[in-house]
């Protein structure tokens, strides 16, 4: 590091320099051995969540008698969520720090999304390419 200031500030000889340069030069068998411990430890990365993910207990899914039906924001950080337990619906409000029982309903079908503008744009690209029905999504 000092050669390197003293070369910019012109106090170091230019020849002693160029004599030094071939000991700093990388060798093509570090440069190797570099690379391929790079791969070796993204391949032991890539193992390892490959084994997280298969020995994990699964999250999710229907493990009991609560499911979530949907949910709606009402806010930054509130929400309604619908809930089934069972044979019923529970309508509940969620915000920071706190959660309310806002109903109750029995339980039911959900009326079809209406068509949002990526859908219909999708059934469009679809007609205009010759298709009858818009690709699954």
């Amino acid at each position: 590091m000092t050669r390197w200031v003293l070369l910019l500030c012109g106090l170091l000889p230019q020849g002693v320099y160029a004599a030094d340069t071939a000991e700093l030069a990388p060798d093509a068998g570090g440069l190797l051995r570099a690379t391929l411990g790079l791969a070796l430890v993204l391949a032991l990365i890539l193992v390892v969540g490959w084994l997280m993910r298969r020995l994990a207990p699964a999250r999710g899914g229907v493990q009991g008698p609560l499911r979530i039906v949907g949910s709606q924001a009402l806010g930054a950080r509130e929400r309604v969520v619908l809930l089934e337990v069972g044979e019923q619906w529970l309508v509940v409000g969620v915000a920071p720090g706190h959660v309310q029982s806002l109903g109750t309903l029995p339980r039911g079908e959900l009326p079809a999304p209406p068509a949002t503008p990526v859908t219909a744009f999708a059934a469009m690209l679809a007609r205009a390419r010759g298709h009858r029905e818009p690709p699954p999504s």
